[in-house]
């Protein structure tokens, strides 16, 4: 199957389709020259990942080598950070990372703003004085709050995970959202801190090895949540503070500029300035 390439039907956007790779683009400024070179570029990607798939499933170690294609060179440099003390394949930034190399194509264009969203892992340009806002939803569709990031913030990516995406997750969340400085590293940082957000051992969490469901999940025999019962107040409260020490952590180290994280109609925060959440929210340092 070729790589599709489709204008939406406002005029402004671009949808990129390659297999699993599902693109939603939009660029202000001479979007044109931006949408083929977006178009160009990611004709490419499919094949060049392909390559390199099986050394990119492997979990990352110190003597796992460095890949050789430029977006797994990516996947490689935004997971090593986080590879210290947790287990973590290279395949948790492929999205952000694919969202990061087609707007890197398009930067070619004259841009005032651009954004590549890939599946909810979105890579963003900014010029002085432009502004990226983006509302945050709930799998149900419920308002879960608003990002608004400006070009003086150090934040040019943004990623969200959870036991609801299309990935599998080891933890509860219903989401988790991160603003880090690339697309990659916000995507690998939300689905280790989506992980975190559990309960251990509780029996309301049901769990089966991820390679029991798909004989290629890079999580091999791992327990991947499969269904959640009912939680009450005090343990969402757990779960979720779980999950907010591990992004507090991040944020600490700099790896990440903060993170929403949503359970069970509950939601903790790193207290980013970008992120505004509903006056429920319990705020963590």
């Amino acid at each position: 199957m070729e790589a599709s390439a489709v204008i939406l039907p406002c005029g402004q956007r671009l949808h990129l389709q390659h297999g699993p790779i599902d693109l939603i683009i939009g660029a202000d400024g001479d979007r044109k020259a931006a949408f083929a070179t977006a178009k160009e570029r990611f004709a490419t990607i499919l094949t060049e990942l392909s390559a390199e798939l099986p050394a990119l499933r492997l979990p990352l170690t110190d003597g796992v080598p460095f890949p050789l294609g430029s977006v797994a060179w990516k996947m490689d440099r935004a997971t090593r950070p986080f590879s210290n003390d947790v287990f973590v394949t290279r395949m948790a930034a492929v999205a952000g990372s694919v969202a990061d190399t087609i707007l890197d194509a398009m930067k070619s264009a004259n841009l005032s703003r651009a954004y590549v969203n890939d599946g909810g892992d979105i890579a963003i340009h900014l010029v002085k004085g432009q502004t990226f806002t983006l509302a945050m939803a709930g799998h149900d569709g419920t308002s879960l709050g608003r990002i608004t990031i400006g070009y003086d913030d150090p934040i040019r990516g943004i990623a969200t995970s959870g036991r609801h995406g299309r990935s599998y997750s080891l933890g509860i969340a219903d989401s988790v959202t991160v603003l880090a400085k690339t697309a990659a590293a916000a995507d690998v940082a939300a689905t280790l801190i989506a992980n975190a957000v559990d309960l251990p051992g509780h029996d309301v969490i049901t769990r089966k090895a991820a390679r029991s469901i798909d004989d290629n999940s890079d999580l091999g025999d791992l327990p991947v949540v499969t269904g959640l019962g009912q939680l009450s107040h005090d343990d969402t409260t757990l779960a979720l503070r779980n999950g907010t020490a591990r992004a507090a952590a991040y944020t600490q180290r700099g790896l990440i500029s903060g993170a929403a994280l949503f359970l069970n109609g509950q939601s903790q925060s790193t207290r980013p300035a970008q992120i505004s959440l509903p006056q429920r929210t319990l705020q963590n340092a």
